[in-house]
């Protein structure tokens, strides 16, 4: 299994953190099967983009709230992460209880 679970929605409350403030928390190491998914949705375009990156953060963002790590945004790096057979990936983590 390449993830813990596969969600659908944000359990977590809302953390109004903007793309500028996601930026400024230093990636941390976090495993693949820690990880719960927030969307069971795939763009398969992005997936194969190789320039997939271009407009976002080169780093998921992962929510942890209530002892599960949840993959906010990054599904498809962190997909391809998985594919390369990386058991792990360095994201940006924020601690919302």
């Amino acid at each position: 299994m390449i993830f813990k679970r596969v969600g659908e929605g944000r359990p977590y409350p809302a953390h109004g953190l903007s793309s500028s403030q996601w930026a400024e928390i230093p990636p941390q190491e976090v495993r693949l099967d820690q990880l719960v998914t927030t969307t069971r949705t795939l763009d398969l375009d992005q997936l194969l983009d190789d320039d997939s990156t271009f407009y976002g953060d080169l780093f998921p963002h992962v929510v942890f709230w209530r002892g599960e790590f949840y993959l906010e945004v990054g599904l498809h790096r962190t997909l391809r992460a998985a594919l390369q057979q990386r058991l792990t990936i360095h994201a940006r983590i924020i601690d919302c209880g």
